[in-house]
């Protein structure tokens, strides 16, 4: 195995990941039963996905002296009102006036290869076992 991510209940309908070093805490909406403590485990996935995409547009935009400072990047979704799985996801890389507009189509790249999408688009097999004892 590559990574290993340790997961425990603390309480309630909160559950916490262990992960190099560092707690990442979750729990569910108040109006899921749970406190409303901390980002929902969807919740992550969605900002992972965002800021991933984030990752890569200021990298390229380091990578050649291109400020970031009025530059920001929002991820919008749309659900499907039947099953409400969201059925797209849209980024809108927002670059101030003077980005160079011959980068423009190089930056949608860039954001385009952000890892979290990539497994999306390529999905790795899932396994799951019990262990007991």
């Amino acid at each position: 195995m590559d990574k290993e991510i340790k997961v425990t209940f603390p309480g309630g309908l909160r559950v916490n990941a262990e992960y190099k070093g560092r707690t990442i805490e979750t729990d569910q909406p108040v109006y899921q039963g749970g406190e409303g403590s901390a980002p929902a485990p969807f919740d992550l996935f969605l900002a992972s996905l965002a800021t991933c995409a984030g990752f890569y547009a200021v990298a390229f935009c380091q990578k050649r002296g291109i400020s970031t400072e009025n530059a920001s990047l929002v991820m919008k979704t749309e659900r499907n009102p039947e099953n409400k799985r969201i059925e797209k996801i849209s980024f809108e890389i927002q670059l101030p006036a003077e980005f160079p507009e011959k980068y423009k189509s190089a930056v949608i790249k860039a954001v385009d290869t952000c890892s979290v999408k990539v497994h999306i688009q390529n999905p790795p097999q899932f396994e799951t076992e019990v262990k007991i004892g």
